[in-house]
């Protein structure tokens, strides 16, 4: 179970500083494949969260924000778009305690994803046409207390390119939160390049009581990536 004391975050152990690991860019390998997995490889998340057995360094992200604005209580129905590798499932799951038959969590991504203890697995495209359908049809009373979405379109290094695909995928989480959010309910999802924007800022706030950019810790510094949280979900049109 994670613990929600302060910060979250990924911790030394035995009182001792981890040496950074250089490596040398080796035949065949870019310079940006070298860069990645040095980062990775110096990464005190990536470390605890391979200790602690999650998918992924991505749900120390979900525990600081949640350690923080408690949006996750036992019992609740949790819709997980983009769930895999299941990082922010896992930490979904021990929060609300669907391992032990209270709530629910239902992870959906194109990708499929392992099974994991208290995590209902849908493979499917979120943007689809029957996508609202299938999953209110696999949600609890067809209706979430949570809808998270840690989805991120592949980077084309073009800009504007970038910048509207991902815009699409918030739309899209946005578009089946209001359609499966009980009154009241949570909407999560990563955002880009400062944040949502003024037209999808004011689609949240008038769906939405309360609407704010988040950046955890556990997002690292020189990635672009927030999230918006909004709360207090209004009811369905």
């Amino acid at each position: 179970m994670v613990s929600r004391g302060k910060g979250g975050g990924a911790e030394q152990r035995g009182g001792s500083r981890k040496l950074a690991v250089k490596l040398r860019t080796a035949k065949g390998r870019k310079i940006a494949s070298t860069r990645w997995l040095q980062r990775q490889l110096n990464d005190p998340y990536v470390e605890e969260a391979k200790r602690r057995g999650y998918r992924s360094r991505a749900a120390f992200k979900l525990v600081e924000m949640d350690d923080k604005y408690r949006f996750l209580r036992p019992g609740m129905v949790v819709l997980d778009l983009g769930a895999a590798p299941g990082g922010w499932s896992q930490i979904a799951a021990e929060r609300v305690g669907s391992a032990e038959g209270k709530g629910q969590v239902l992870a959906v991504d194109l990708s499929p994803i392992e099974p994991l203890p208290g995590v209902e697995v849908l493979t499917q495209d979120v943007s689809a046409g029957d996508a609202p359908a299938l999953i209110g049809a696999a949600l609890k009373g067809g209706h979430a207390d949570v809808v998270l979405s840690d989805m991120a379109a592949p980077a084309t290094g073009h800009r504007s390119t970038d910048h509207v695909r991902v815009v699409a995928l918030v739309e899209a989480a946005l578009d089946l939160a209001e359609d499966v959010l009980k009154p009241g309910g949570t909407f999560v999802a990563k955002v880009f390049q400062g944040g949502a924007g003024g037209e999808l800022v004011s689609r949240l706030k008038r769906s939405f009581a309360k609407v704010q950019h988040v950046k955890p810790k556990a997002s690292r510094p020189e990635s672009p990536e927030v999230y918006a949280l909004a709360t207090g979900f209004r009811g369905a049109k």
